[in-house]
């Protein structure tokens, strides 16, 4: 998670920590490159290995803005076909904040994982 969550051009090192199980918790820590601190977790919901993965998602700042992400895999001749649907947002804002900040972190997985 650290290498494709990560946002580049500062010295801090983000941090992730997760229990990956039905009803566990995740979070995730990263600075932007001017010093800015931010912080996400969520509760696992869904898992199905290989296949599907649902969780919640609530910034530190605005714990009771939560959403929900699923991760769905589908095997495929060159890989994997990874479709990400991020959903319940606050404001059509944060869904575009969010789509922003998530072709970025799958743009980082691909190039970590080609």
């Amino acid at each position: 998670m650290i290498r494709w969550w990560g946002v580049t051009g500062h010295d801090k090192t983000p941090i992730a920590e997760t229990d990956l199980r039905v009803g566990g918790r995740f979070r995730v820590q990263f600075w932007t490159p001017d010093g800015e601190h931010h912080s996400v977790s969520g509760i696992y919901r869904e898992i199905v290995p290989d296949e599907k993965l649902v969780f919640s998602w609530a910034w530190q700042s605005t714990p009771e803005r939560e959403s929900q992400v699923t991760v769905d895999l589908k095997p495929d001749t060159d890989g994997t076909i990874l479709t990400l649907t991020h959903e319940q947002f606050f404001s059509e804002t944060a869904r575009d904040d969010h789509r922003r900040g998530w072709t970025a972190a799958l743009d980082n997985l691909e190039r970590v994982f080609a």
